[in-house]
């Protein structure tokens, strides 16, 4: 199964992956809120997801198929590369993490593998992921900084998350200090950077 929220994208990777004689694209699909449904109805061996979809993202869809359907081997698939996706996407319950830029018999030998039962992660990022470490932000602090990201005020950010103004402003101060960031816009892009968020 397919989930990538650009048709193009989407289609060229079930054409290339149809073209092997081993697999077969069951289902595809444009948004994370259709993974579950999709393979409840398909029953896949295999899940290839990109992180950003529309609805859910990718690791959250991963987390809920994984849950759902424990049986289905996840592949993410992104162009996004971060260190912090990938401890995402594992911890989430992903066997296997590839870039979109990896040549075509990478995620083909990908998708072969995670059938049998292996783990694969690009290599480049598995030691960038290691270099980077996790991340230091507290679930709330990532909220915090999701919702500073779109430029809201304190007083915006507190209303949407049913926070008092201080404990937004303290989140903040923490994250801010985590990424080592002058400025909330600025840790809420190096936490984007670095897959935090």
């Amino acid at each position: 199964m397919l989930a990538d929220d650009q048709a193009l994208v989407r289609g060229a990777l079930a054409a290339m992956l149809g073209l092997e004689p081993d697999i077969e694209v069951v289902a595809q699909v444009s948004s994370g809120d259709e993974v579950v449904p999709a393979a409840r109805a398909s029953s896949p061996d295999v899940a290839l997801l990109d992180v950003q979809m529309p609805g859910k993202d990718g690791i959250t869809a991963a987390a809920d198929l994984h849950r759902e359907l424990p049986f289905c081997r996840i592949v993410v698939c992104t162009t996004f590369g971060r260190p912090g996706y990938l401890s995402r996407a594992m911890a989430a319950g992903a066997v296997g993490f590839v870039v979109k830029d990896a040549p075509p018999e990478q995620l083909v030998d990908a998708v072969r593998r995670v059938y049998a039962g292996l783990r694969v992660v690009d290599p480049a990022l598995a030691a960038e992921s290691l270099a980077t470490g996790q991340s230091p932000l507290t679930d709330r602090e990532r909220d915090v900084l999701r919702v500073a990201s779109s430029g809201g005020t304190i007083a915006d950010i507190a209303r949407l998350l049913s926070l008092s103004q201080g404990t937004v402003r303290n989140h903040l101060s923490s994250a801010i200090g985590k990424t080592g960031a002058r400025t909330r816009a600025e840790a809420a892009r190096v936490a984007e950077d670095r897959g935090w968020l």
